[in-house]
């Protein structure tokens, strides 16, 4: 088993006891909770007549089902209303911070926990969502976790967890022109499979994540569940404490930082770590990555041929998918139409991803047979955009300039797929039926890869795009 890792460190220091099971219980240093699988959990403890250990580790927020358009309330939809009225409830009565829709601060879960420096090096951090790996860029252990299990925090402020082991991944050498984080994890994910991370958390590092913004490194973590794996991290270094420095939690508080920090450096892996494996990734080689199946291992470069099921890690699954997308191997992405581009999610949607796509977008217009969506990660990233007037940018291409959710990512509120709509996507997922419909057709991308096929309406490599000149 691994020895003297980050993820070795901070478990131990947060290990309560080894219980009967073999598992052990950890105490929970941060617990973020939404709308969609926290109500049946706090009936739970209801029930028991139990209250929420430590509301003070407990943030809460709305984003799954919460429209991106008309937020009039009651909402729309019923059952939208509901399990939003039902969280309002819970949070008040437990007295647990929320970022709600009027509070400036809503947004995707795992964009809100890091804008607000709630996540920190060395938590803890656990949340009923899959995605809750994205935390783990900022050196802490972040797990999603299931209702049974959001009750037992809620109760305890512990989880009991098995133990994992630690793969590094090393990303060597420079990303290229047009190549992101997102392209990273998508070549890793094809390298090693959907279930080639079963029973590891990964530890990303070499030159090409340590030149990662925080941005990036969090695309990298949030995908870390795509590929198998229980989580993924990134140690801290100065990147990290450059963007936790300007957080709510420590931008007054420079005192605060200053105590903490030793203890982040402190977790970080040691220099003679002992690792259950190791893979490297060589960042030189990569191009921009888009998908041409219906999970995400399903990945090639944009310029580079479709391959032979039988050259897949599951045959079977990829002849399928080949069916259901319209490809035959060989062929290209390049040049494949999208009825829809949809830039957001907590994969893709920060004001970093905004920028980069309006580069590619300004001066251009998408084209009157696609269906164009900008869905801002949180209130604080649409505000900062608008500041820079980035909104205009999205507008005036034929963008629609949406209010923070999740959205078209999972298709749990209006933002659906329709038919066999195909969708270039800066989300997560490519499943069947993710995006709303069994017929569509989702291609994985990063943002200026959505950005080139928006308008272009059509997959495209974002480096072939020739300069636009604006006034």
């Amino acid at each position: 088993m691994s020895e003297g890792t980050l993820y070795d460190k901070v478990w131990d220091r947060h290990r309560v006891a080894t219980l009967p099971t073999g598992q052990d219980q950890l105490f929970v240093g941060l617990h973020l909770v939404h709308e969609v699988t926290s109500p049946q959990a706090f009936g739970m403890i209801a029930e028991r007549d139990m209250d929420v250990a430590y509301p003070e580790r407990t943030h809460a927020t709305v984003d799954h089902i919460v429209p991106t358009d008309n937020r009039d309330r009651p909402f729309a939809d019923d059952a939208a209303e509901e399990m939003l009225s039902e969280l309002e409830e819970n949070v008040r009565d437990a007295g647990i911070e929320f970022s709600h829709t009027d509070t400036g601060d809503q947004g995707i879960v795992h964009v809100v926990g890091p804008e607000q420096g709630l996540t920190q090096p060395g938590m803890t951090v656990v949340c009923g969502d899959s995605h809750t790996a994205t935390h783990g860029a900022f050196g802490a252990l972040a797990f999603g976790i299931g209702t049974t299990q959001i009750r037992d925090v809620l109760a305890s402020g512990t989880v009991a967890m098995e133990k994992s082991k630690v793969r590094q991944i090393r990303v060597e050498g420079e990303l290229g022109d047009g190549v992101s984080a997102k392209d990273v994890i998508l070549e890793i994910i094809r390298k090693l499979g959907v279930e080639g991370g079963v029973g590891y958390v990964y530890e990303y590092a070499g030159s090409a994540v340590e030149s990662l913004s925080m941005e990036g490194r969090m695309s990298l973590c949030n995908m870390s569940i795509e590929g198998g794996a229980r989580a993924g991290y990134v140690n801290p270094d100065e990147t990290t404490y450059d963007w936790l420095r300007e957080t709510d939690a420590f931008a007054d508080d420079p005192e605060k930082f200053a105590e903490l920090k030793p203890y982040w450096e402190g977790i970080r892996s040691d220099e003679d770590a002992e690792y259950d494996d190791v893979v490297t990734i060589d960042a030189d080689s990569l191009e921009p990555m888009v998908t041409w199946g219906t999970t995400p291992a399903h990945g090639v470069g944009v310029t580079q041929p479709i391959p032979e099921p039988e050259d897949c890690h599951s045959p079977e699954t990829a002849r399928a998918a080949q069916e259901h997308v319209g490809v035959s191997p060989g062929d290209t992405m390049e040049g494949y139409p999208v009825d829809v581009a949809f830039l957001g999610s907590c994969t893709n949607a920060r004001l970093r991803d905004l920028r980069a796509a309006a580069e590619v977008i300004r001066g251009r217009t998408v084209p009157d047979d696609v269906r164009a969506l900008c869905v801002p990660g949180s209130q604080r990233v649409q505000a900062a955009a608008e500041r820079e007037g980035l909104d205009e940018v999205f507008k005036d291409a034929g963008f629609e300039w949406r209010e923070p959710g999740c959205s078209m990512c999972l298709a749990m509120n209006d933002d659906t797929l329709e038919g066999d709509e195909v969708c270039a996507s800066s989300s997560n997922r490519n499943f069947v039926g993710r995006q709303g419909s069994k017929e569509g057709r989702t291609i994985l991308m990063n943002p200026r890869m959505v950005a080139a096929a928006a308008v272009t309406g059509e997959v495209t490599d974002v480096r072939t795009l020739p300069e636009v000149k604006t006034a």
